[in-house]
């Protein structure tokens, strides 16, 4: 079988989108990319006018295309926007994508749904297109020409992310719901979706609360103060504070990726599929890890007023890792809080509505005033996954069940369902190194180099994988599906699969104690 001769589609020119395609090209595949948007970038063109990297640049990059050198340290989101933008045109992405033309519905054709609980290998060979009978039919509207129109693909490739379309929205009790508040209120996904002027004529002026912990949530809420200063300060509502840092150098001197982000400080971890030896190595370190994480904590609770306005976070800094719950400070966060343009309010537990604000604490504490409300409350991922498919039963698979992770082998391919990969679902401390080495797997996939296992060890090994997302990011947050503390053993899977070398460094110091980056897989095109 010419593999190369296949259809594949790929859903969203973000990040993991473009990588996806650019790493098929070389193949002899020619994907075709299905963007709802105007331009590429994916979440980067929806966001806030003040929203920059969480990581230097030099972090986050592809393997195989710098920066240009006069990118800022942090780059802002435009000029994220600019670098995706430049990969595709240089890598010939950009012209295998359909402009504004949105995927309404994916639907399996073929009896794969009917047999796949019978599978003893993926696909019932372990092959990515099976044996070449069945076929991914999408339902795509084209906003440019007003249509809507039916494809068929051999292979379907879904690079939607997880941090938009769906918002998490809090439920109320009766009568005590946004319907009974006189102001507005809003989610932060559609104060991103505006124009940067629009935004700022929104908050301007108003007595805006925004509720949420995310990073998103400090991000409004400097943007609104900065607006309106100490005439109309902004206020926060957050329950569960979270680890935001102002620097990545600890005591000045030492990057934090030394720390947390090399194989040494993932000896400390349980991994999953490590054995027995690598687990009990893992205990007989944990008080080394304790160690460097209350050292550390020390040291950002000292550079960082947290403390003084009740921020500090009641987990570790090494759990704000392993479940992908850390970013960066707005710039002069706390020294709004200090002249009065930030005013932080801690709710115990949930928080209802009023006629001219919210009461906290259930809606039996303090009674916020407000004219807007923005909940920073996150998107629901899974739902948006869900949402792509016709089948009940699809549905019903590919995102689980609210007490399981994700169920996706090496976090890109459902055991059950064929002819089908998803990429940058998880996230990582660097998710654009991670969504490539992501593409680099399914293109090889893709293209014969490999074969996947059988059904039942693929779904063993998910189970571990969740088993351990349960451990590291908690009841709250496993269904994140973070692989932040174990990425770099995630990316020893992945080269194992494709028959590459794992150990990227030069010298055994360097392989143990040094981070590690999308450079270091370069070669593995």
């Amino acid at each position: 079988m010419d593999h190369r001769t296949k259809r594949v589609a790929i859903v969203g020119a973000g990040t993991s989108g473009l990588a996806a395609c650019k790493h098929l090209l070389p193949r002899g595949f020619r994907p075709v990319v299905f963007e709802a948007g105007a331009s590429i970038g994916g979440q980067w063109t929806r966001t806030l006018a003040s929203t920059r990297l969480q990581s230097p640049h030099v972090a986050y990059r592809f393997s195989d295309f710098p920066w240009p050198y006069s990118v800022d340290w942090y780059p802002r989101h435009d000029q994220v926007v600019d670098y995706l933008a430049a990969y595709a045109r240089h890598f010939a992405v950009e012209e295998r994508v359909r402009f504004r033309s949105k995927v309404l519905a994916a639907e399996y054709v073929g009896d794969a749904e009917a047999t796949s609980a019978g599978w003893e290998r993926w696909n019932g060979n372990g092959d990515a297109f099976g044996d070449g009978s069945g076929a991914w039919r999408l339902t795509v509207r084209h906003d440019d020409s007003g249509t809507t129109q039916v494809y068929e693909f051999d292979f379907l490739i879904l690079c939607i992310g997880r941090f938009s379309g769906v918002p998490n929205i809090p439920a109320f009790p009766p009568g005590g719901g946004p319907d009974v508040f006189r102001g507005r209120v809003i989610h932060s996904m559609e104060l991103s979706d505006m124009d940067d002027a629009d935004a700022a004529a929104l908050v301007k002026g108003r007595r805006v609360v925004v509720v949420g912990s995310g990073k998103s949530a400090y991000d409004i809420v400097a943007e609104c103060a900065e607006a309106n200063g100490v005439e109309q300060p902004c206020t926060m509502v957050c329950r569960s504070p979270r680890w935001l840092l102002h620097h990545t150098n600890v005591w000045g001197k030492v990057n934090i990726g030394y720390l947390y982000l090399n194989r040494f400080a993932e000896l400390m971890v349980r991994r999953p599929g490590s054995g027995v030896a690598s687990n009990l190595l893992a205990t007989l370190l944990a008080p080394l890890g304790w160690l460097i994480s209350k050292l550390t904590e020390a040291y950002y609770k000292k550079e960082i007023p947290m403390e003084e306005h009740g921020m500090s976070p009641d987990h570790r800094l090494a759990r704000s890792f392993s479940s992908c719950l850390i970013g960066m400070l707005p710039e002069r966060f706390y020294d709004m809080v200090k002249e009065g343009s930030i005013v932080i309010k801690k709710s115990r537990s949930s928080f209802t509505f009023c006629d001219d604000g919210l009461v906290l604490d259930g809606g039996a504490g303090e009674r916020v005033p407000a004219e807007l409300v923005i909940l920073a409350t996150g998107f629901r991922g899974d739902e948006k996954l869900r949402n792509m498919f016709a089948s009940r039963l699809v549905r019903e698979l590919v995102a689980g069940s609210p007490d399981t992770a994700v169920p996706l082998y090496r976090e890109c391919v459902h055991p059950r369902i064929p002819q089908m990969a998803v990429i940058g679902y998880s996230e990582s401390a660097t998710n654009i190194h991670t969504c490539e080495m992501m593409a680099k797997w399914v293109a090889r996939l893709l293209d014969g180099a490999f074969r996947l296992p059988p059904v039942r060890r693929m779904e063993e090994n998910v189970a571990e994988w969740g088993r351990y997302m349960r451990r590291s990011g908690g009841a709250e947050h496993f269904r994140r599906s973070c692989l932040g503390g174990v990425s770099i053993w995630y990316n020893d899977q992945l080269c194992r699969d494709m028959g590459c070398d794992r150990w990227r460094k030069k010298g055994l110091l360097a392989e143990w104690f040094q981070p590690y980056g999308a450079v270091d897989y370069a070669d593995i095109r």
